[in-house]
C-alpha cells in the first residue's frame, strides 16, 4: 500500500520557516546579482552611450560581433586563451589526481596532514604576490638562472619574460604550483568514500600498490573525475586574467593578451562598452557549448554526466 502524499501545512511550514526564510533570501540574491545583469546584453547589440542609457542607445544588430570576428587582435587573443586554458586544464587536473593519489598512499599521518597543509597555502595567495615571486625566480640574477648555469645547462642567463616562447609553460605552472593542492581536495574526499574491503580484496589477490592503484582507486573516483572534468571544459577560454596581465609585457605581447584582456582594453579603457559584453557574451557561449558537448560525449560513452 502506497503512503499517502504529507501535505504542506501552515503548521509545517512555520515550523521551518527559518529555512525557508534563508532559501528565500539565496533565491533574491540570485535573481538580481545574477540573472537581472543579464539585461546588460542588450548593449552588444547597440552602440551603447551611457548618457543615453540601454533604451536611448543605438541599435546596430550584430555589427559588434562582425567586428569582434573580423579584428585579427581579438582572433589572437582566442587562440592564445584557447591554448593557456587548455594547457591549464590538463595540468592542474592531471596534477591533481596524481597529487591525491600519491598523498593517499602516505603512511604517516603527521607528514600526510603537513604536506597536505604546505600545498593549500599557495591558494589563498594573491597572483601579485605568485607573479612576484616568478619574476624574482626567473629574472637574469634569479635562482634558476643561477642553477642553470652553475650546473652548465647554460652557459648565461635568459630572460624567460623576453621570450614568447616561455610564456604558456611559466603560465601553466604557476597554475599548478598555486592550486594543485587545493584541488586535490576534492579527489581525497572521493578516495576516503571508497570500501576498505576493495582494498583488502585486492591484497589477497596479490595486488601491490600501484595495483591497488589502478585497479581500486582509480575506478573509485572515475565518477569524481568525469563530472570535474566535465565542470573545468566549460572554463577552458577562463585561462585567467590577472596572472597574463601582470607576467606579460611588450616583448609577448602575441601570446599573452586573453579575452579579458581584450575586453578590459575595449570595454574599459576604450569605453567601448558594447564591444566589451560582445566579447562577454562569446566567451558565455563558447562555454555553454563545451559544457554540453563534454556531457553528451559522457552520456554517449555511458560515464558519468552532469545531467
Amino acid at each position: 500500500m502506497k503512503n499517502p502524499s504529507k501535505r504542506i501545512t501552515w503548521k509545517e511550514i512555520s515550523r521551518q520557516k527559518f529555512l525557508m526564510v534563508c532559501a528565500a533570501i539565496f533565491f533574491v540574491y540570485g535573481i538580481v546579482f545574477y540573472y537581472v545583469p543579464l539585461a546588460g546584453w542588450v548593449m552588444a547589440f547597440q552602440n551603447y552611450k551611457p548618457k543615453d542609457g540601454l533604451f536611448g542607445s543605438e541599435f546596430v544588430g550584430l555589427e559588434k560581433f562582425k567586428f569582434l570576428f573580423s579584428d585579427e587582435v581579438f582572433l589572437r587573443d582566442i587562440r592564445n586563451t584557447l591554448a593557456m586554458g587548455v594547457l591549464n586544464l590538463v595540468t592542474t587536473f592531471l596534477m591533481a589526481i596524481i597529487f591525491a593519489i600519491l598523498l593517499n598512499e602516505v603512511r604517516n599521518m603527521f607528514g600526510k596532514k603537513l604536506v597536505q597543509t604546505i600545498s593549500y597555502l599557495p591558494h589563498f595567495l594573491s597572483w601579485i604576490i605568485v607573479t612576484g615571486i616568478l619574476h624574482d625566480a626567473l629574472s637574469s640574477t634569479g635562482i634558476v638562472n643561477e642553477l642553470l648555469v652553475n650546473l652548465g645547462i647554460l652557459d648565461s642567463p635568459i630572460n624567460f619574460f623576453a621570450n614568447p616562447s616561455y610564456f604558456w609553460p611559466i603560465v601553466a605552472f604557476a597554475n599548478v604550483w598555486k592550486e594543485t593542492g587545493w584541488n586535490a581536495i576534492v579527489y581525497l574526499a572521493a578516495i576516503t568514500s571508497i570500501d576498505p574491503s576493495l582494498y583488502e580484496a585486492a591484497t589477497l589477490d596479490g595486488a601491490g600498490r600501484w595495483g591497488k592503484i589502478w585497479h581500486v582507486t582509480l575506478p573509485g573516483i572515475k565518477s569524481t573525475i568525469m563530472i570535474l572534468l566535465i565542470m573545468n571544459v566549460g572554463n577552458v577560454l577562463n585561462a585567467g586574467f590577472e596572472v597574463q596581465y601582470l607576467l606579460g609585457n611588450g616583448l609577448v605581447k602575441s601570446v599573452s593578451e586573453t579575452i579579458d584582456i581584450y575586453t578590459l582594453t575595449w570595454g574599459i579603457s576604450q569605453n567601448d562598452y558594447s564591444l566589451g559584453t560582445a566579447a562577454g557574451i562569446f566567451k558565455s557561449v563558447v562555454a555553454i557549448i563545451l559544457i554540453l558537448g563534454a556531457n553528451w560525449i559522457a552520456k554517449r560513452a555511458g560515464e558519468d554526466r552532469l545531467f
